[in-house]
């Protein structure tokens, strides 16, 4: 094929040009013409992430110093270049690529985080001051002028215990001061120490160490009752009864809120927490008031239960003493079954000497019973995160390892022994 050859130049001096220095990264030039080189980028290669503005040289560079473009190449648009210019490094505008290479902003630093400062110590709580305004001192008091406390719940009786303490009192005095207030009428009101009192009386002594202070009614039956609840090692069911009403009505009177841990709590509940039990367990004892005398040295004699008692002290007043005497005459106190039951007729006036004879008379079916241990007892031998079911799951597991050691014959019943002899 016959080379092209320029028209006017002679044919010796149309040597081939030599081929433009290429630039890294640029495309291919065109096979059909030569490609033009743009001003500024004749030397090497600019370095990495160098930005070069190429709008001045387009804008210097005249018509003659552009490529034409290539036969059958698309003429390039105006405006934004194509998709492959974009593309392309160091390609015509400031495309994704010079976009990626630009060097970042030299902004202001972002701040540093912080770290959060360290929590504040905790502080101690602020203990409270338990002195009185008043200076209280001991003093010896006759026992002429000591008073028992008005409506004392706890009876004073001359027993085997009053004996051991009447034996301490002899030989080394009375150990604990008792507790009084001014009396009205003259001398002092005991609110803690009616036993002491009596102690020395029986031991022949004329005075006692005594504390006086000053204190409203509720003051002194809180102080009265808490000293005899926590301190008395025998308490008639009657007497617990009679307490329990004591301190709730003094609790009552100064307000349900209270303070700090106490507030919103009902008066109920806070006899309990001051007793180691329940509200409700306060609420069944508080019944147990409504009884009639002779039930009452019933219940303390250990012939009418705790349970029954409060169903029958919900009956009233003239039929309980019915079931009072029916219990003497038959020798039989009442189930919880057989004191619903009574309760029940009660309430639809149905109840009689008759009829009271007639259920009390009524062989007992056999029932299931609830043995009630307060969250007091079981405090000496669980801690305090212990829950209800792991103290019942530990004593029945306790209770299953004692009856394994027990000998075998505990576990028939009377009659089967018998029949074995």
């Amino acid at each position: 094929m016959a080379e092209d050859k320029k028209p006017g130049v002679p044919v010796e001096e149309q040597k081939p040009e030599p081929p433009a220095p290429e630039v890294p990264g640029t495309p291919p030039a065109p096979e059909q013409g030569a490609q033009a080189v743009i001003p500024g980028m004749e030397g090497p290669p600019p370095p990495e992430n160098k930005v070069i503005d190429l709008s001045s040289v387009r804008a210097g560079a005249g018509p003659e110093q552009q490529a034409a473009p290539a036969q059958g190449d698309k003429p390039k648009r105006k405006g934004r270049p194509p998709k492959a210019e974009k593309q392309a490094p160091g390609g015509g505008g400031a495309g994704k690529a010079a976009k990626q290479d630009k060097a970042p902003r030299q902004g202001k630093p972002a701040p540093a985080k912080e770290d959060p400062p360290p929590p504040a110590p905790e502080q101690p709580p602020q203990l409270k001051d338990a002195s009185r305004g008043k200076k209280e001192e001991i003093v010896y008091l006759d026992l002429s002028e000591l008073h028992p406390f008005q409506n004392h719940p706890f009876g004073v009786r001359d027993d085997v215990e009053m004996q051991g303490l009447v034996s301490s009192v002899k030989a080394g005095g009375v150990h604990q001061p008792a507790l009084v207030r001014p009396r009205e009428g003259g001398g002092y009101e005991i609110v803690a120490g009616h036993r002491r009192q009596r102690a020395s009386e029986l031991a022949g002594l004329r005075n006692m160490p005594c504390i006086v202070r000053e204190m409203t009614d509720d003051e002194a039956v809180l102080a009265m009752t808490d000293d005899n609840l926590r301190h008395r090692e025998t308490i008639l069911p009657s007497e617990k009864a009679a307490a329990l009403k004591q301190q709730y009505e003094a609790i009552k009177h100064q307000g349900t809120r209270g303070e700090g841990e106490d507030i919103g709590k009902l008066s109920l509940d806070k006899v309990g927490e001051r007793n180691g039990m329940s509200g409700k367990t306060v609420q069944r004892y508080i019944y147990l008031n409504d009884l009639v005398p002779e039930l009452k040295e019933l219940m303390d004699g250990g012939k009418l239960s705790f349970t029954p008692a409060v169903e029958v002290s919900r009956i009233r007043p003239k039929h309980q003493k019915y079931i009072a005497v029916s219990i003497e005459g038959q020798q039989s106190s009442p189930s919880k079954a057989q004191a619903k039951k009574l309760r029940e007729m009660d309430e639809k006036n149905q109840l009689n000497p008759d009829v009271i004879d007639a259920v009390l008379s009524q062989e007992k079916k056999k029932e299931d019973f609830d043995v009630i241990i307060s969250s007091a007892e079981l405090s000496q031998f669980f801690g305090k995160d212990k829950t209800p079911r792991e103290m019942k799951d530990q004593i029945m597991a306790l209770l299953g390892e004692w009856k394994e050691k027990q000998p075998p014959e505990l576990g028939k019943g009377a009659k089967k022994q018998e029949m074995e002899k």
